[in-house]
């Protein structure tokens, strides 16, 4: 008999390299694919921000729309529905006599426990579940070592998994579905639904993202092929301003719009074809950070979430939301800390550079609860990983599994790197705009006939320093190293 198959599509929205649904094509299966909005998605983080704002959540929509036009050119189609999925996803399934049903495993909690309550509601009618590991290069039952032994610093996993496993070649994408069987299809929801506006685009915006497998292949495709910049990534990826300084695959790979492993193909067939260097390998090397984070996080558990982080480092950290206002909105005094922050504000995204700047500047300087820098990323990030952005947030709070006590960027020094002539703080405070290079990256620095030379009043039309750096970073070191004893 026909074996009947629901895929439930969560954080891997494409029809490549999908083992679930390889599998069911092979098996010459029924397949029913099918992807559940979930209201908790929508609501609030615990310091009350939207959990998924208008940019994640418009790239979400875009990713869902772009999933059932490529099921639909494939001859199936994807039934989309709000609400509990493991509530829908039973009644479905029994509604279709479904006799599989097919997801990708998550590793942190709110997801496990809706994988849970699904598998016993599913058990309930007797309906069989097998669960894949989509999310990384390597497969958990390809490494050297069990998940619980992940080691605890990058370059020990790294290199353990370079020299002893393999990453797996991608599978291709059917060619053809069958057809969907008789049930309502559902309409893919807007961003009023979920009492969210649509947000305006950026011209300042690094690149015009859209949602999709579609669009992930052709930015790939672009990066790459066209443009050619894959050998000089490793040279270019510290950039802040322009959309080549970096691949930004990160969105798609977020929500699993493209592989990981089908990047890694793309990587081989480029050093096949054009040249094999430094930035080739490069490319690869932060691929498999995401696999480190993913993986670390499948090791800790809900350590990752709370406020002593993975090392269990109990801080004093501030809840001041009077200077975390000024933070999130862009107006610390610091323009390397502004114009990254009215980035992400204004368009979903920011560079790695910018992330660890911010970041530090946060924790380091201000002392303020790093869990509410990594919820006010969560709710704008288009790019938003869960494992990644809370190990990142961790590891730079000085409480992750691979800290290195305190360590905090020198924002005079990193502004002066990475954005000399301050082109990048120009683009995003213009009220900068009138300063040359040396004078917009310490506007604090100017004199008052500088300040009137200029058209720049401190105080005014650009806030002054709101710690004094060095001094700041000094008391936050001596509560930490109390802390650590």
């Amino acid at each position: 008999m026909t074996q009947r198959i629901l895929i439930w599509y969560r954080n891997d929205l494409r029809v490549h390299d999908l083992r679930a649904l390889d599998e069911a094509v092979k098996q010459k299966a029924e397949i029913t694919p099918l992807y559940c909005f979930d209201e908790r998605n929508f609501g609030e983080t615990s310091f009350g921000f939207p959990k998924t704002g208008n940019y994640r959540a418009q790239f979400l929509i875009e990713s869902v729309t772009d999933l059932r036009a490529s099921l639909q050119k494939l001859g199936s189609n994807l039934i989309v529905r709000r609400g509990l999925p493991e509530e829908i996803i039973p009644a479905i399934a029994e509604q279709l006599n479904i006799d599989y049903v097919c997801y990708s495993q998550e590793v942190t909690a709110q997801e496990q426990r809706v994988e849970q309550r699904l598998r016993q509601a599913l058990s309930a009618k007797n309906i069989q579940v097998k669960s894949y590991w989509e999310a990384t290069l390597y497969m958990p039952e390809d490494l050297p070592f069990k998940i619980e032994q992940t080691p605890e610093l990058y370059t020990n996993f790294r290199q353990q998994v370079e020299k002893k496993s393999q990453i797996n070649q991608s599978l291709t994408a059917p060619k053809q579905l069958p057809p969907l069987p008789e049930i309502e299809p559902g309409e893919i929801p807007t961003l009023a639904d979920f009492g969210l506006s649509i947000p305006e685009v950026d011209r300042r915006g690094v690149l015009k993202f859209k949602g999709g497998e579609t669009e992930a292949i052709k930015r790939l495709d672009q990066y790459f092929w066209q443009q050619d910049c894959l050998q000089e990534y490793k040279e270019t990826r510290n950039g802040m301003l322009g959309a080549n300084y970096s691949s930004k695959f990160s969105p798609w790979l977020a929500l699993g719009c493209i592989s990981p492993r089908y990047i890694n193909d793309q990587v081989i067939k480029y050093e096949q074809e054009r040249v094999k260097n430094d930035s080739t390998y490069w490319l690869i090397f932060e691929l498999i950070w995401r696999d480190f984070f993913r993986f670390i996080v499948a090791k800790h558990g809900n350590q990752v979430f709370k406020i002593a982080g993975m090392r269990g480092v109990e801080i004093p950290w501030k809840q001041d939301w009077q200077r975390f206002d000024l933070w999130r909105s862009g107006k610390t005094g610091y323009p390397l800390v502004d114009a990254n922050m009215r980035e992400i504000a204004a368009t979903g995204f920011m560079s790695n550079r910018g992330r660890q700047n911010v970041a530090s500047f946060l924790t380091k300087n201000l002392g303020i609860d790093w869990r509410m820098g990594a919820e006010w990323f969560e709710s704008l990030l288009i790019d938003y990983d869960v494992c990644s952005n809370w190990g990142n947030w961790n590891y730079t709070a000085g409480v992750g599994n691979d800290a290195r006590g305190f360590r905090y960027f020198n924002i005079a020094k990193q502004t002066k790197d990475y954005d000399p002539q301050g082109e990048y703080l120009k683009h995003w405070l213009p009220e900068l705009a009138s300063l040359p290079g040396d004078k917009v990256r310490a506007p604090d620095k100017l004199t008052q006939d500088e300040q009137s030379h200029y058209g720049v009043k401190l105080g005014v039309d650009y806030p002054r320093p709101v710690v004094d750096f060095f001094k700041s970073v000094k008391a936050n070191e001596k509560i930490y190293l109390a802390s650590s004893r």
